[in-house]
């Protein structure tokens, strides 16, 4: 059986029952009143975005009006447009909103001018991708399969990508993939989590230090940057990232070259940059947050990864998925793949999305438990789950004098840590030969050495 989790297998055959590529309705945005009154554009996809800058579809030449003000969204025949944090707001029909839904010939205020929102008769057809896997990525929904389009057009450039999505929606999974389908997948992928690396040694993470740059520096050290060269450095929660690095960062991306912690001299580096964040970085640069011009830098390829809850038809194959990564017996996967389980899987919410959906199996697996109801069917609930009686490995040491909640929790982290440092030891400290073996992607291992704070 192929593993789906295979990076380096990025073509499959085309299923004919996957459903065919959405269409959604063409609408037009014309400014009828204010600053650039007469300017029409008309949509060629499934979102325009209105403001100030000239990156916005539809360009307001206005103070009044933010860098980017608001966005308008079209699904199948319903349009929505969402605030992106502008200094005046948006209104719509004289009401002032956060997000709303259109109707044909609404009228949208942003800033001193008035854009009237006209649905067409035509319909345009969004890129929608053959595959059901992109690297460790699996579905047949459209949602996702409309990400993957993008993700393979991001893989065959040398372009800066940055990853848009909930918490959990697998944007590390979605970098490394891109990072294995790309013309540098010989070469390193780094990973930087700005938002868990305190500020003060985010900077000597990123490109380095001297020999007594500062306290404690007690020899050089080469940073990110000059490890990946000529491979792909992954900048997860890149909106973490404090508003006085960000212009050493942009630099780096413009010139190519970075200057280590304590030095005077510059060095060159060829990277490919992969940024994520669970923030909209408009927002941010509208909030004052994020500079503008590294945003652009950044944002030069954008591609959103779709929550679990808008593609639950894809939860079924990535239990599959991640049943066989997790090496379990046939006994266990019988008792995750039954039909009422996984029903249940379907209708539950997952807030933390598909990072969720494996903590939740995982730890079935780690306490020999398939979560079952009443009538011994498998049917429960993720969060009634969790709450089943579970059975403790042989020879683990129980403390009775805590909560059942807090004892298993510390029973899991000894599991997790302990595991965790003998997989690393056992390859010799290599983070990619150590993911390898244990079926997980790279990004998953870095965060669970970092939880548990492991030093390689």
């Amino acid at each position: 059986m192929a593993n789906p989790f295979d990076r380096r297998d990025t073509t499959l055959p085309v299923d004919e029952a996957l459903a065919p590529p959405p269409a959604v309705r063409r609408f037009k945005l014309t400014v009828v009143e204010g600053p650039g009154a007469g300017r029409a554009v008309e949509s060629d996809g499934d979102r325009l975005a209105i403001g100030l800058h000239p990156s916005n579809e539809l360009t307001i030449d206005d103070p009044t009006v933010s860098r980017f003000h608001c966005e308008v969204r079209v699904e199948g025949s319903a349009a929505r447009v969402r605030d992106l944090g502008s200094r005046n707001g948006t209104f719509v029909d004289g009401v002032e909103v956060s997000e709303a839904k259109l109707r044909d010939g609404s009228l949208l205020r942003v800033g001193k001018a008035t854009v009237r929102f006209e649905l067409a008769t035509e319909r345009n057809r969004l890129p929608v991708s053959q595959r059901t896997s992109f690297g460790s990525l699996v579905g047949t929904s459209v949602a996702l399969r409309t990400c993957f389009s993008l993700l393979e057009r991001a893989a065959g450039t040398d372009f800066t990508v940055l990853l848009e999505g909930e918490t959990g929606t697998g944007k590390g999974d979605a970098a490394e993939a891109i990072h294995a389908a790309s013309a540098r997948r010989d070469k390193r992928f780094v990973v930087v989590d700005c938002g868990a690396i305190p500020e003060n040694l985010l900077e000597s993470e990123l490109f380095g230090h001297e020999k007594g740059a500062f306290t404690g520096a007690e020899a050089r050290r080469v940073g990110a940057f000059e490890e990946a060269d000529g491979g792909t450095i992954f900048l997860d929660e890149i909106g973490e990232l404090p508003l006085e690095l960000q212009p050493k960062l942009l630099r780096a991306l413009e010139n190519g070259e970075i200057r280590r912690v304590g030095s005077n001299s510059h060095r060159p580096v060829d990277v490919r940059v992969v940024a994520a964040t669970h923030r909209d970085l408009r927002a941010e640069v509208n909030a004052g947050r994020f500079r503008h011009d590294l945003y652009f830098r950044v944002a030069v390829l954008r591609v959103t990864l779709p929550p679990l809850r808008e593609r639950p038809e894809d939860i079924p194959l990535i239990v599959d998925a991640m049943l066989e990564r997790l090496e379990a017996d046939e006994a266990q996967k019988a008792a995750l793949r039954a039909p009422a389980f996984r029903a249940a899987l379907q209708r539950a919410a997952w807030p933390g999305n598909v990072r969720e959906l494996r903590n939740h199996l995982e730890r079935s697996l780690v306490w020999q438990e398939a979560p079952l109801d009443d009538d011994g069917g498998a049917a429960r609930t993720p969060d009634a789950a969790a709450a089943a009686t579970a059975t403790a490995p042989a020879g683990a040491a129980i403390d009775v004098g805590v909560t059942y909640a807090e004892g298993r929790r510390r029973a899991l982290d000894a599991f997790e840590r302990a595991y965790v440092q003998g997989l690393v030891a056992a390859h010799d400290g290599s983070v990619a030969k150590a993911a390898q073996a244990a079926g997980v992607t790279r990004v998953h291992l870095y965060r669970l050495l970092r939880r548990h704070g492991i030093k390689i």
